[in-house]
C-alpha cells in the first residue's frame, strides 16, 4: 500500500520532470531525444526496489544524474531514426515495465463498482459530490474531503511511468483524502476546477496552462468510493490541444 508520505505535490511533478528534459534536451539538441531519454530515466526509477528507492534522500538529484549518463551513451542517429535507437535502448535494457497493480487493488475496486451499482447515483447527486470534493480540495479542508469518501474508499493514480507519482493504489477514506490533498497542495501556479469527466463531474488540475491532471470520481451514493487520477503526459495531450481558432 502507497503511504500519504509518498505522495508529491503537482507543482513539484511537473518542475522535476520539465527540468530533466532540459537537461536531456542540453545534452542531445532533440526534444524527441530528451522525451525518450526521461521515459527510460523513469523506467529505471519504477524498477528500483521501494526499500533503495526510499534511501534516496534527493531523488530529482538522482534522476537527473540517470539521465545524464543515458544521454552520454544515446547513440547518434539521422532525424527519421529514432525509433531504431529507442529499440536499442530496449534491447539493452529490457522493455518499459508496466505499473504494478496488486490482485487486492483489483479485488476493492470490483468491490467498489458493485456498490456503485447497488447504490445508483443521479448526475445530479453526482455532481453536488465532485463539486462539495472540489471546495474541501481548493480550501484544503482535510475534515470535509475524508467526510465525502467512502470508509474503504480507493484512489489510483496514472502517471505512465512518465512522471514520479504513486505506484500502488491508496486505501481508505483518511488515507485518501491526505494523498490528494498533497497532491493538490496550494502553489501560485496550480489550479483546480470541476469539469465534466467521461460524462460525469470530475476535477480538471491546471499548471499554468497545462492540464496537470484529470480526476474522475465515482460516486455511490453520498460518498466518493473511487478516485482515478490521470497524470501521464501521453493520456493528457487531448486535454492540452489548442482549442480551434486559438
Amino acid at each position: 500500500m502507497a503511504g500519504t508520505d509518498d505522495a508529491i505535490p503537482i507543482a513539484e511533478l511537473l518542475d522535476e520532470r520539465r527540468h530533466l528534459l532540459d537537461v536531456a534536451y542540453w545534452m542531445l539538441g532533440s526534444s524527441r531525444a530528451a522525451e525518450h531519454v526521461i521515459e527510460e530515466t523513469y523506467r529505471r526509477w519504477f524498477e528500483l526496489p521501494e526499500p533503495t528507492r526510499a534511501r534516496i534522500t534527493a531523488p530529482r538529484s538522482w534522476l537527473a544524474s540517470v539521465a545524464g549518463r543515458i544521454c552520454l551513451t544515446w547513440p547518434a542517429q539521422p532525424e527519421q531514426d529514432w525509433a531504431g535507437a529507442v529499440a536499442g535502448l530496449v534491447r539493452r535494457t529490457g522493455p518499459l515495465a508496466a505499473e504494478p497493480q496488486s490482485a487486492e487493488a483489483a479485488d476493492r475496486a470490483r468491490h467498489s463498482l458493485r456498490a456503485r451499482r447497488a447504490l445508483p447515483t443521479s448526475a445530479r447527486q453526482h455532481d453536488t459530490v465532485a463539486r462539495a470534493v472540489h471546495l474541501a480540495c481548493v480550501t484544503h479542508d482535510e475534515a470535509l474531503l475524508t467526510s465525502l469518501l467512502a470508509a474503504d474508499a480507493t484512489a489510483f493514480f496514472d502517471g505512465g511511468g512518465k512522471v514520479r507519482t504513486l505506484i500502488h493504489p491508496v486505501h481508505g477514506n483518511t488515507h485518501v483524502a491526505r494523498t490528494l490533498l498533497t497532491l493538490l497542495a496550494r502553489h501560485p501556479r496550480t489550479t483546480l476546477h470541476p469539469h465534466p469527466v467521461n460524462g460525469r463531474t470530475g476535477l480538471l488540475v491546471r499548471y499554468g496552462p497545462q492540464v496537470a491532471a484529470v480526476i474522475s470520481l465515482d460516486v455511490a451514493g453520498p460518498h466518493v468510493v473511487q478516485v482515478w487520477g490521470t497524470l501521464n503526459p501521453d493520456k493528457l495531450r487531448t486535454w492540452n490541444r489548442p482549442s480551434p481558432g486559438t
